[in-house]
């Protein structure tokens, strides 16, 4: 078992759930009280929100690759940045370690090109909605994004920075997210990519009108492939 390192903390909610998940397909797939082994280096998520909202992606670059780099010498066979978001500034943070770095957009893709879906809408960040790094990828990769308008934009952003990084799950806002989903629906997207880590908080991508995709999920079992390779669940003596 090859040993997985996650940067998380951003926000803790959704590394909490990473962690779950990885331990949980690894019990899955190895049987009896297996469980990952990975190392975790979470940071303080208010310095990272104050870079965004600067727009001091330089900075963040340079704080998260010492993270990884922190994390590679400590014993990490390949890095995971758990958000979305901040993949804005992954190509800079793999060219600080040797370890692979498992990029979420391209797993995603890759999920969203087996299922055989062409026009999946983006549930995420405005950052990740409007700076244009991850439909420029998903692109390069062959899938065309949608996202929401402006105005839906601003809400799903709120959600997800007001209430699910802050721990809050309201039905009045799984409501709201809903309702986006359905005009979206209405214009032709054929799929939803849950393109924050927190949405899986609030939205079942198993019962969605559309086919959903949750990142944090795809992301965790790439985390798991990598590390165990082929290896299954191992029959009782």
């Amino acid at each position: 078992m090859r040993t997985i390192g996650l940067i998380g903390g951003m926000s803790f909610e959704s590394s909490a759930v990473y962690y779950r998940m990885i331990n949980e397909m690894v019990r899955e797939r190895c049987g009896g009280l297996s469980s990952a082994e990975l190392l975790m280096h979470s940071v303080n998520f208010e310095d990272i929100v104050a870079m965004q909202k600067a727009g001091d992606w330089d900075g963040a670059a340079r704080r998260l690759g010492d993270v990884a780099l922190k994390l590679q010498i400590a014993g990490a066979e390949c890095i995971l940045i758990c958000t979305n978001t901040m993949h804005l500034i992954a190509d800079r943070v793999a060219a600080r370690i040797s370890v692979p770095l498992i990029h979420i957009i391209d797993e995603t893709a890759a999920s969203l090109k087996a299922a055989g879906r062409k026009r999946p809408l983006l549930l995420a960040t405005r950052y990740t909605m409007e700076h244009g790094f991850y439909a420029d990828r998903m692109k390069n990769l062959g899938v065309e994004i949608v996202v929401p308008e402006a105005e839906d934009r601003t809400v799903v952003h709120d959600i997800i920075f007001n209430e699910l990084c802050a721990g809050k799950v309201l039905d009045s806002s799984r409501q709201k997210l809903m309702q986006i989903i359905e005009r979206e629906k209405a214009k032709g997207a054929d799929s939803i990519i849950l393109g924050c880590t927190e949405i899986c908080l609030i939205l079942d991508p198993d019962n969605l009108p559309l086919p959903g995709f949750d990142t944090t999920a795809i992301h965790a079992q790439a985390a798991v492939g990598f590390s165990i390779g082929n290896e299954r669940k191992q029959k009782a003596a």
